[in-house]
Order: C-alpha cells, then structure tokens, then sequence
C-alpha cells in the first residue's frame, strides 16, 4: 500500500513561487508514475504535471508550462512541483498521484492512477 503526503501549499501573491512537495511510501516510487493534478469546487480535476517513468521527459498541461516544473527525487521518493508567475486561476488543491500500471497515453488521465494523496491548498491572490 503506498501513501502520499503533500506539502508547500499556501497563500500567495500573483507572479509569486511556491514550491509543492509529495512524500512517498511504502510503493516502488522510482519505478511508478507520478503526476500532479488540482481541483477547484466546482470543476472536475485537472492533470497539471507528470512523469510516465523516471527518465522520460515530463509533461504539462499547456496552461502551466514554462510556470511550473515538475522534478522527483528517486532516492528520497519525492516528487516535486515548483509553481513560478503564479495567477489567480492557478488557485486549487493540489494533489498528488502514483501509478504503477500506466501506459504512456494515459499520463494526463487520473483514473489512470492508483494512489492519491490527501492535497494541499494553494491560493494565489490577486
């Protein structure tokens, strides 16, 4: 059984950083699929970030490229997200997610993953 923990949400200016943190456990996390998504009230949740294995190039939904980065670190078994030119509407719950069964059309697709974390909350005001 894996369990996810995030951290690094908060309140923040607009154009402001934050740099999101996700602890894994009790999963192989270096040879699993890993991704961010966020949700608001109101709306379905949204891919954000991801890696389909350690060694492939990340992938962004196009409303976050060049803000955000995505980065893990295999042998602390965290994953990252650093948020740079934060808006308004970059404000969510960020959650994490890992998946040990994924195929490579699938990275943007949450259903595709098993384990989720329990968020973070991330504010940007305007």
């Amino acid at each position: 059984q894996v369990h996810l923990v995030e951290s690094g949400g908060g309140l923040v200016q607009t154009g402001g950083s934050l740099r999101l943190s996700c602890a894994a456990s009790g999963g192989t996390f270096s040879r699993s699929s890993v991704a961010w998504f966020r949700q608001t009230i109101g709306k379905e949740r949204e891919f954000v970030a991801s890696f389909f294995r350690s060694g492939y190039n990340p992938y962004y939904a196009d409303s976050v490229k060049g803000r955000f980065t995505i980065s893990r670190d295999n042998s602390k078994n965290t994953l990252y997200l650093q948020m740079n030119a934060l808006k308004p509407e970059d404000t969510a719950v960020y959650y994490c997610a890992l998946g040990t069964r994924l195929i490579l059309s699938t990275v943007r697709t949450g259903s595709a993953y098993d384990y989720w974390g329990q968020g973070t909350p991330v504010t940007v005001s305007s």
